[in-house]
């Protein structure tokens, strides 16, 4: 057995890398993150040679730059461009005090693979996509990223391990237990709460709920996720049995930084899907896979699931989990989110 990290474990590494600031090398070019990178390692990565700005062609559509790769746009910096500009362009939070940043010349022609591969880290690292990129060789003692094995490792569906599981009596059920699940890829961990003993033989009211810490936690009245949370549990309880997947992809899995960077758009008079395809995003980046694994690997093939989003009913159902209800999880509104609300009826497909 092999002591050097295989491919899973250098992507990990490289997402830790570069939320500290640091560059990685992806198939003769270096990447580094707009967000994070400091003027001195600006300097030396434009030292290598001409930079060009890796960005996603939600974001080129805000900036009117033309995105000749499909998924992603690769700007050219001009060379008087400092850190400044290169964040202004990344982070639309300065968008209406900033809004002549154009116009912009992009790349076309050649392998944009190794800049996709790049703008998928930072997104798996939680980062807005936008990455800093320079064709060189990687320094000594710098690994490289195969492009399209980066890529294909991470749009594959994650593998997970059950690690620890316990009685933990809740308000909603005193027969409770939390289970936990580490990703193989090093990733952040998913929970499962089990209320009392459901059968795996039958099928059991599941919850598939993405972490919310300002809903869960703060009672945040911007969104109906700690309602939905404890109304799941609540329900649960009283069935005597149930089953609540809390999985950490916090904002629609972009992380919580980028949505406060899309609230703070929301307040500006964009709505959330709009929100996210400034920022660079999709409408929902989360990965409701895991939760079919979570649940495979507690022995349950079958659930009346609580929600009101239809993909995560066509999610599960692909992936071997027989959903043989749809339990709605509908909650009143309020005077703060029923926006939102309607923003997920409308744009997301959610039947409120």
């Amino acid at each position: 057995m092999s002591l050097l990290p295989t491919l899973e474990e250098q992507i990990f590494r490289a997402r830790a890398e570069l939320r500290m600031g640091l560059a990685v090398a992806v198939d003769g070019w270096i990447a580094a993150s707009v967000e994070t990178l400091r003027p001195d390692r600006l300097a030396a990565m434009r030292a290598l040679g001409p930079a060009v700005l890796a960005i996603t062609a939600r974001r080129a559509e805000t900036l009117k730059a033309r995105a000749y790769d499909g998924e992603l746009a690769r700007i050219e910096i001009p060379a008087d461009a400092d850190l400044g500009w290169m964040r202004a362009v990344a982070d639309p939070s300065a968008d209406m005090m900033t809004p002549l940043k154009g116009p912009f010349q992009t790349a076309r022609g050649g392998d944009s693979a190794p800049h996709l591969a790049a703008i998928m880290l930072a997104k798996s690292a939680r980062l807005l996509p936008a990455m800093l990129m320079v064709r060189a060789p990687a320094p000594d003692g710098m690994p490289t990223l195969p492009a399209r094995a980066v890529i294909d490792t991470l749009a594959a569906e994650a593998v997970l391990h059950p690690v620890a599981a316990a009685r933990l009596p809740l308000e909603a059920s005193e027969q409770s237990r939390l289970h936990i699940f580490r990703p193989e890829d090093g990733g952040i961990e998913h929970y499962a709460v089990e209320i009392g003993d459901p059968s795996r033989d039958t099928a059991p009211l599941v919850r598939l709920h993405s972490a919310c810490f300002t809903g869960d936690v703060l009672g945040s009245l911007k969104c109906d996720c700690g309602p939905q949370l404890h109304a799941a549990l609540s329900t649960m309880g009283g069935a005597g049995e149930g089953v609540l997947l809390y999985l950490n992809q916090e904002g629609r899995g972009i992380g919580l930084a980028n949505k406060m960077r899309a609230y703070a758009l929301q307040n500006q008079g964009f709505d959330t899907v709009e929100a996210n395809h400034r920022l660079g995003f999709e409408d929902d980046e989360r990965d409701f896979r895991i939760g079919a694994e979570m649940l495979r690997e507690m022995g349950f093939s079958a659930v009346r699931l609580m929600t009101n989003n239809p993909r995560k009913v066509a999610m599960l159902q692909s992936h071997g989990i027989d959903v043989v209800e749809r339990v709605p999880l509908i909650l009143p509104a309020n005077r703060f989110n029923r926006d939102y609300l309607a923003t997920k009826a409308e744009k997301s497909g959610h039947l409120l």
